[in-house]
């Protein structure tokens, strides 16, 4: 049986692939977050994965706290890219593979088409830089490594964009909401399927050359005002949203006005059908009525 390290396992996405463990017997899992193991120390790393000896580490972890990196440049490297290259350094030497996850704000969100794995980066954001380096360390030093960048991701665990319109729209009866950002949400729980997918394809072999940068995230396009929308329509709140500009909602961190990714790549080399967005927010409503 083969063994997955899991770092950030209290997170959206790492939660997920906990809820889905049971579905995939050829693994044995081990999430850890920052209580259990320390990825911004080499010693800790090597201590963990010498004692689990793990096949596959996925890292989940990730200082996501947009606008606070702004001014928290430190902490946001260190997590962001200075823990990744530890992880694959640790891998590399162990001959593990390495999963790790990025995300749309590399791009500075000026273009128009999609975004393919080979369109050249620029971040915009303190996020997005540190998550870029964290890149590019993942695949300088580990041989065996993929890239997942992924957008808007939500889930029925922790804080996310879905939880928090829900509760807005119980609050009030009017909401502004950006309509100028477009991009693609992101179910972290198809995520989570599509990356223990990928783990099977590439125990059975059928994959060459699968390692490098993937983009996923759910089928079809929307603004953020048109994702409140759905929601609220979905669970029939009362509440009006009116669509805002970019710059009626002042943050300190600048957020890609495009960022739908192109997921040609990821599906045809791992054969993946990926569900479209609003067939999967109410996959993630019903289970957040399951949780009550």
């Amino acid at each position: 049986m083969k063994q997955i390290l899991i770092t950030g396992g209290n997170g959206q996405l790492g939660s997920e692939l906990r809820a889905l463990q049971d579905a995939y017997p050829a693994f044995s899992f081990k999430f850890t977050d920052v209580e259990d193991l320390d990825i911004t120390s080499p010693a800790a790393l090597a201590a963990e994965m010498d004692t689990f000896a793990p096949d596959y580490v996925i890292n989940c972890a990730a200082y996501t706290a947009v606008d606070r990196a702004e001014g928290d440049m430190d902490i946001a490297t260190l997590i962001n890219a200075t823990a990744p290259r530890y992880l694959a350094e640790a891998a590399q030497q162990r001959g593990a593979t390495l999963i790790h996850i990025s995300t749309d704000y590399v791009f500075d969100g000026t273009a128009h088409r999609p975004y393919t794995e080979e369109v050249p980066t620029s971040p915009d954001s303190a996020y997005g830089s540190t998550k870029l380096e964290g890149e590019r360390h993942v695949l300088e030093s580990c041989k065996h490594c993929i890239v997942i960048r992924t957008s808007w991701l939500y889930s029925a665990y922790g804080n996310n964009f879905v939880k928090t319109m829900k509760r807005l729209g119980m609050e009030r009866d009017e909401l502004g909401v950006i309509y100028d950002q477009v991009g693609t949400p992101t179910y972290a729980g198809d995520l989570a399927k599509a990356i223990l997918d990928i783990l099977l394809i590439l125990e059975s072999g059928r994959v060459e050359q699968a390692y490098g940068i993937y983009h996923y995230s759910n089928e079809g396009v929307c603004s953020w005002y048109d994702f409140a929308v759905e929601i609220f329509r979905r669970e029939s709140i009362n509440c009006k949203v009116k669509p805002i500009e970019t710059k009626d909602y002042p943050t300190d961190a600048k957020r890609p006005h495009y960022s739908v990714l192109n997921k040609g790549k990821i599906k045809s080399t791992f054969g993946l059908e990926i569900p479209h967005w609003a067939e999967s927010l109410q996959v993630c409503l019903d289970a957040l009525k399951g949780a009550r």
